[in-house]
């Protein structure tokens, strides 16, 4: 492996002044991460990441070297042509920054495009800025689809490098094989290197997992100011999330099809509530549609609704 340190450069002036000459040994921050380019149900890392950097001033401390980490050419940036010329271009970067909460702890925000390529190299240099700004807890956030219904709490799977850091969650899942994801590999390697590190993953309704589902953002936050300690502002996204839930509630309504799976999914729900040692949100095996039938359904009537 390259050397890791050759990938990211750090701002010493920025990190002497947000955490003292000496990081490690004078501060124990947080390091939250959300990274685009993995699966992210309803939108719920980066809209924590984006409610994060507009609630809380953020200073630079660690810039990644993107050009070694990013295919071009199978997730091609967009760029905006204005009439007769080349406007603007929305270029891709990995960076660390610094934030202080409501309360005045700082912590740290891993965030930008998830690497295409030199997964194990980023991971060696993450874990070195780990130890070497010396981080308490490294904490990650997204969405995963699931089939449950939007008219019911939110439910999420937590998972951690060692049994106290999740104790208080209930599993859902027993063993199972997924795509791997740069974010489940740091959490990985940062427990073999007995590094603290956990992952908050939110279940977001599957019909609703292209959405910008506001709701599981407010449950992600929520869970990182329980697992950490820190006042994120959750307060700040209730309206949006409340404005989310009465248009998909009137979207639903207007649609019998969907209305019924929503029924559906919800028996299934609360059979599951009332039995919690099953390792399937599904109570029952019943024939649910696909998410992407549902959302084709959902686009549908959507269109539908705009021409009327």
């Amino acid at each position: 492996m390259l050397d890791p340190q050759g990938i990211y450069e750090v701002d010493d002036e920025a990190v002497e002044r947000t955490l003292g000459d000496e990081p490690a040994a004078n501060a124990a921050p947080v390091l939250v991460h959300a990274l685009r380019g993995f699966v992210d149900a309803g939108s719920a890392g980066e809209i924590t990441v984006a409610h994060l950097l507009e609630r809380f001033t953020a200073t630079r401390l660690i810039t990644f070297d993107v050009d070694r980490l990013v295919d071009y050419r199978s997730r091609r940036p967009a760029m905006t042509f204005d009439a007769n010329r080349w406007a603007d271009y929305d270029e891709p970067s990995l960076v660390v920054d610094h934030l202080t909460d409501d309360d005045g702890a700082g912590f740290l925000l891993l965030h930008g495009v998830e690497p295409d390529v030199q997964w194990e190299r980023v991971v060696a240099a993450v874990r070195e800025i780990v130890e070497e700004l010396g981080v308490s807890l490294t904490v990650g956030v997204h969405g995963i689809p699931m089939g449950v219904p939007h008219t019911r709490p939110l439910t999420l799977t937590a998972h951690g490098t060692r049994e106290g850091l999740v104790e208080d969650y209930t599993s859902f899942f027993g063993q199972v094989r997924v795509p791997g994801s740069l974010g489940a590999l740091l959490e990985l390697r940062l427990g073999q290197t007995e590094h603290d590190a956990l992952g908050v993953t939110v279940h977001v309704p599957h019909y609703l997992a292209q959405s910008r589902y506001v709701p599981a953002a407010v449950v992600a936050l929520q869970h990182l100011e329980k697992a950490t300690g820190l006042a994120l502002g959750t307060d700040g996204l209730a309206e949006a999330a409340a404005e989310t839930q009465v248009e998909v509630a009137e979207l639903v309504a207007e649609n019998e099809e969907v209305a019924a799976v929503v029924r559906q999914l919800e028996e299934q729900y609360d059979a599951f509530t009332r039995s919690v040692g099953r390792t399937n949100l599904l109570a029952e095996e019943a024939a649910l549609p696909t998410a992407d039938e549902l959302g084709a359904e959902f686009e549908r009537f959507l269109a539908q609704r705009d021409e009327d």
